[in-house]
């Protein structure tokens, strides 16, 4: 057996479906002769996008490996890992690297080192004996604890290099945290004592899949939820006590209850301070449940914290809770009936543009229109940094989790194309939906040809105002002329085997969508090129 051969083995006995790649790379035709179907990409970072999408709609039971060529290849992939670590997506790196009698000479590339900020784990495999050890160490990286990238580094002489005759591997089982008991005693009792408490949850739901016990606490306590970007869907947004996601954009009711609470729990959250986030103002009560202690105290200070799988701190927390209380926890019929008020005056504001017919079209009447469409059940939706991401992450109400993926403490354009492909390999029976900009399809297009190639059926939704527009306040007025983009994507997505129209007026949006999805079914990848009205409105309310 060589070394390649050991490689790939480990990966299908581990579960492996598909490698996503960019050639050069042995791994390939190796994953490829015993069932490991490859997804071959037109760039590297769109393919560790489709890695990416993989291993967050799968939930990291199954994960999602790209592999790439040492030097070039894994220089090109650093985004997409600097992407999925800010997001904390599990997902395994396995570049080639320069033979070992080259190791250590400039200006030779080495992953392992030019990665470490951006993955949680690293390490080269130096010598064949030691393939099973690093691959078993990488995928229990993988399945414990907090989320990330991993990477392990191929020699080229090790791939045709003897392994030997016989592998000794078993798949890896990941450990869970459960608390202290004496920590949730102390949340508890915080939140019980509260005048004003409110749930912030984050994507460490999603993976722990705690959406049952999320809605259990916040019903025994009568709590309103908001959700991070990252994790929204992990609480369904048309439950009464929602306030929905929020970033720099949110609902109305985000802004009105982070404003109004005395204590904050956030569960399953980092709590990191970032310029794609709501601000958390000062003087409030912070209660911190994760599962790594580096989050604690880092960017909020902490009362009191719980160090844990999000699923077990909810379930120890509604016991606590219960024994405390007789099992009736806070009566308060009065917060799901603000949230409803508040909600209904914020969605008042706004339905004149989620209604409009103006021309070039409103985005918003595109999300307005797709919201009512869909069967959101069954749906997964994401969309590109910049205006998409504002316009739809307030208005777009989730109702099941793993629908919705949302991605932003890194924001690189195009983003969105990689991980709904994705999200399709994963769950080939639900639409898959992005949405993106005119700005965001120039960096990444050439890869709807990819979709078309691998029959992933996919649906992009492309609005075209031929502007950069939310980058205009940061420019000179002397450099907006250069703002200005041109091209014809109806044409574009055709010339690369996807279905697609161009929608110049809003009444005509919906029959193109409907024949759209219809398309998607077929395996055929669709675009849907909406020529939208240059101006942008968020919902964002900065009095807090």
């Amino acid at each position: 057996m060589r070394g390649v051969s050991a490689v790939a083995e480990i990966l299908k006995r581990e579960g492996a479906e598909y490698l996503f790649v960019f050639p050069q790379q042995p791994l390939i035709e190796e994953c490829a002769r015993i069932g490991i179907k490859p997804i071959l990409c037109r760039q590297e970072r769109v393919g560790m996008g489709i890695a990416d999408g993989f291993s967050r709609t799968i939930n990291g039971k199954r994960l999602g490996v790209f592999t790439m060529q040492q030097g070039p290849g894994a220089e090109n992939a650093y985004p997409g890992a600097a992407q999925a670590f800010g997001d904390n997506v599990p997902l395994l790196l396995l570049p080639g690297g320069v033979g070992t009698d080259r190791a250590y000479i400039s200006p030779e590339y080495d992953s392992v080192e030019s990665y470490r900020t951006v993955t949680k784990w690293g390490a080269q495999i130096n010598r064949m004996d030691r393939i099973p050890e690093l691959m078993r160490r990488a995928f229990y990286q993988l399945r414990t604890g907090k989320g990330g990238p991993v990477l392990l580094e191929i020699p080229r002489d090790l791939w045709d290099a003897e392994y030997g005759d016989e592998l000794e591997y078993t798949p890896v089982v990941g450990n869970k945290t459960a608390p202290d008991p004496a920590d949730i005693g102390a949340i508890a009792e915080a939140l019980l004592n509260a005048n004003d408490p409110m749930i912030h949850a984050g994507q460490g739901i999603l993976y722990a899949e705690a959406t049952d016990e999320l809605v259990e606490l916040a019903e025994l306590l009568q709590l309103p939820v908001l959700t991070t970007m990252v994790g929204k869907s992990g609480f369904p947004e048309n439950h009464p006590l929602s306030i929905g996601a929020a970033m720099r954009s949110g609902q109305k009711g985000a802004f009105h209850f982070l404003k109004k609470a005395d204590v904050i729990f956030g569960i399953g959250t980092s709590f990191t301070k970032t310029g794609f986030g709501p601000q958390v103002p000062g003087g409030k009560v912070i209660l911190h449940s994760t599962n790594d202690p580096a989050d604690v105290n880092k960017d909020q200070t902490a009362t009191h914290a719980a160090i844990g799988d999000a699923k077990l701190v909810l379930r120890a927390l509604i016991d606590e809770v219960k024994s405390r209380t007789n099992g009736q926890g806070r009566q308060n019929s009065e917060v799901a009936e603000e949230i409803a008020a508040i909600k209904k005056e914020w969605l008042d504001e706004w339905m004149p543009q989620l209604t409009s017919d103006e021309v070039p079209i409103n985005q918003y009447r595109v999300i307005w229109d797709m919201l009512r469409t869909v069967d959101r059940r069954n749906t997964i939706i994401t969309h590109d940094s910049g205006s998409p991401r504002e316009q739809l992450v307030p208005f777009w109400e989730t109702v099941a989790p793993r629908t919705y993926m949302g991605w932003g403490k890194s924001t690189q354009l195009g983003y969105g194309l990689g991980i709904i492909m994705g999200a399709k390999l994963a769950e080939p029976e639900k639409l898959c939906i992005n949405v993106m900009g005119d700005a965001a399809i120039g960096m990444v297009g050439m890869d709807i040809e990819t979709a078309a190639r691998n029959r992933i059926g996919i649906l992009t939704i492309v609005f075209n105002n031929g502007a950069m527009a939310i980058e205009r306040d940061s420019m000179p007025e002397a450099a907006e002329k250069h703002l200005y983009l041109g091209g014809n994507y109806s044409d574009l997505a055709r010339s690369l085997g996807a279905w697609s129209e161009r929608v110049e007026k809003p009444d005509e949006f919906l029959s193109v969508f409907n024949k759209a999805v219809d398309a998607t079914k077929t395996g055929q990848p669709a675009l849907v090129e909406v020529i939208v009205k240059e101006g942008y409105d968020f919902s964002r309310y900065p009095e807090i």
